[in-house]
């Protein structure tokens, strides 16, 4: 799998297996999501926590590594002393001169008492819970910009009801002024027309806030205002069924996986603490060489050695050190429990919200049906007498209420749809 902040194949198929997205013209829920992949700081900067976990894998390894210090130095020596000195004949005591000194060193790691190995296993778990994090982020991202998208999507259409609503309320104030005029009504029904009308207009305003609350939420998930958006043809497929759908959860839900590396980096992050409980060995050379510079003396060595040291006393930092990492592990295995929880809870809410939406859409569609005709039908009634403005008035509500509802539920069952991709992992990740 290739990670990184950008979209490719992987989301893009998805999409384009169910429709998604597609439409004959303005901007599609596949071009909002390859924006926000592609540019959107948070995922970017999960993915600079991959690349940060990438790195502590190369620093973990680097403990079985030899390490090589050369050191050098040149300066002048000063001898001043009041003993006696007795020197060969012809030779003079020298007490000013420069000295050149250099040393090679190499020292390589035997025994470590486990605490490098321990590391890189350590460090290896920790890389594989930040590429699941990164396949999570990049889930949240898809689900939130998904959402963000049907609930722009949403708020328009609401406006255009709402707008179609307070034209045929205006109408209908119209009307009744017009048999108010003639006496056919009374002052009471146009009160009853002029009050649906002003509360349709708030209805209007209060629609046009959540709006525009919409569409911040998608600026700041894609980057970019949203265009003519086109309403996807289909919703994806899910599992057939909840015992499905639980099981490819608990297998495939990358924030569940990353949290079960992360327990076992946690384990191994307890025999890393104990390293400096136990002994160690190393195999180290140096090589020297000292050479004063007037009078040409020249002094080399070379030594190569197995040291070993063994920890007596260390102040209790080492132990309080590995009682913390036990600590530590305890924790991560509560936050995986809990975590199983938590997918079993979201799936839930995801499927049984999805069903829920299901049956109102199927619902919803019927009462539009039998609202348009109840509605049509009180207003020819009122023109004859059998019916009231208040009459017609609920029916107009009716009609408002059950398109409206209608729309909700298409909203809900396909944003729930991706709830219950997310919660399974099924959402795709092949993203770079």
């Amino acid at each position: 799998m290739i990670y990184g902040p950008k979209m490719t194949a992987g989301v893009a198929a998805f999409l384009a297996a169910f429709g998604l997205g597609q439409g004959a013209s303005g901007q599609t829920l596949n071009d909002a999501l390859s924006q926000a992949h592609n540019y959107n700081p948070a995922l970017e900067s999960q993915f600079q926590n991959l690349e940060i976990a990438r790195e502590r894998v190369l620093e973990a390894r680097a403990g079985r590594m030899p390490e090589v210090n050369l050191d050098a130095s040149y300066g002048y020596q000063s001898t001043d002393t009041t003993r006696p000195v007795i020197l060969p004949e012809g030779v003079e005591l020298i007490t000013d001169q420069p000295v050149y000194s250099a040393e090679l060193s190499a020292e390589l790691p035997l025994y470590t008492g486990g605490g490098v190995s321990a590391g890189i296993r350590e460090a290896k778990a920790g890389r594989s819970a930040a590429e699941l994090q990164y396949d999570a982020a990049v889930q949240s991202l898809t689900l939130d910009v998904v959402t963000a998208y049907m609930d722009v999507i949403t708020g328009r259409e609401a406006i255009r009801i709402r707008d179609n609503s307070l034209n045929l309320l205006r109408q209908q104030l119209v009307a009744t002024q017009d048999r108010f005029d003639v006496g056919v009504v009374t002052r009471t029904d146009v009160a009853l027309a002029e009050a649906r009308l002003e509360g349709g207009r708030a209805e209007l305003q209060r629609t046009q806030a959540q709006l525009e609350a919409a569409n911040a939420n998608y600026i700041f998930l894609v980057g970019a205002s949203p265009g003519e958006l086109t309403r996807p043809v289909t919703a994806p497929a899910v599992p057939a069924s909840f015992d499905e759908a639980l099981t490819m959860a608990l297998a495939d839900n990358p924030s569940l996986q990353a949290l079960i590396f992360a327990d076992r980096s946690a384990a191994e992050a307890i025999d890393v603490a104990r390293g400096p409980l136990r002994p160690s060995l190393a195999l180290v050379g140096i090589a020297s060489v000292q050479e004063t510079l007037d009078d040409n003396f020249e002094d080399t060595s070379v030594s190569a050695l197995v040291t070993g040291s063994v920890p007596l006393y260390e102040r209790g930092v080492a132990r309080s050190q590995l009682r913390q990492a036990k600590l530590l592990r305890e924790q991560a295995r509560l936050d995986l429990d809990n975590a199983r929880r938590q997918v079993r809870a979201d799936l839930a809410t995801a499927w049984f919200g999805r069903l829920a939406a299901q049956s109102a859409i199927t619902a919803s569609q019927r009462q539009v049906v039998a609202a348009e005709i109840a509605y049509e039908g009180a207003q020819e009634e009122l023109s004859v007498g059998n019916r009231t403005t208040l009459d017609v008035l609920d029916q107009e509500q009716e009609l408002l209420d059950a398109r409206l509802t209608l729309l909700e539920a298409e909203r809900d069952f396909y944003v729930a749809t991706f709830q219950l991709l997310a919660a399974t992992g099924g959402l795709g990740t092949d993203v770079r």
